[in-house]
């Protein structure tokens, strides 16, 4: 989303063995805050970086912050990102066991940010922030191959389909990650 500009992307492996700082934040926008900053003073570059998940209204919100987390007391350490998946969606699936149709909504939700190197994270500077999201419910069962995650539970109601039954091109166009990176390469262009 962001070729053709006057920018050269480069992506965090171009960097080294930099290790993930712990996402500690109350929201996404907190999370993607704290990791731009992080890794802008770690590389000394300008960083783009993002926190997205899964918001459950009939859990208040959960998985929420910590949708790529949520089962992690049901996984060895060492569990791979399928298996990490997997049993996020069961236990998902588990909480959600006696919830009606009508009170599975959910929506995907994703706030990107864009950082200014520092010589720390103290002084890295966020320039820009954009945020997306998209509606939908949740399944009682997983429903197509493609994509990750909860993908296969999270049923787009004007589709009829899951984000895992979409063709990545579909599911780029409304995504809550699309939306959020076209806000952002428009903001950047203007910034630019």
């Amino acid at each position: 989303m962001l070729a053709g500009g006057p920018l050269t992307v480069a992506g965090l492996e171009a960097f080294g063995d930099i290790p993930e700082p712990e996402e500690t934040g109350e929201t996404f926008a907190d999370n993607a805050r704290d990791k731009a900053t992080y890794y802008a003073a770690a590389t000394g570059q300008w960083c783009l970086a993002d926190d997205s998940g899964l918001v459950v209204d009939a859990l208040g919100g959960q998985p929420g912050v910590r949708s790529a987390r949520y089962a992690a007391d049901d996984v060895p350490p060492g569990a791979t990102r399928h298996e990490i998946d997997q049993a996020n969606n069961r236990k998902l699936l588990r909480e959600l066991a006696a919830t009606p149709d009508d009170a599975r909504t959910a929506r995907f939700v994703c706030h990107v940010a864009l950082a200014q190197p520092g010589p720390t994270q103290r002084d890295a500077r966020v320039q820009l922030e954009a945020a997306g999201g998209v509606e939908g419910r949740i399944l009682h069962a997983p429903r197509g191959d493609n994509g990750f995650g909860y993908d296969p539970l999270f049923l787009i109601i004007e589709k009829n389909r899951t984000t895992a039954e979409l063709p990545a091109d579909e599911k780029n166009a409304i995504s809550h990650r699309g939306q959020a990176m076209r806000k952002l390469a428009a903001m950047l262009r203007d910034h630019l």
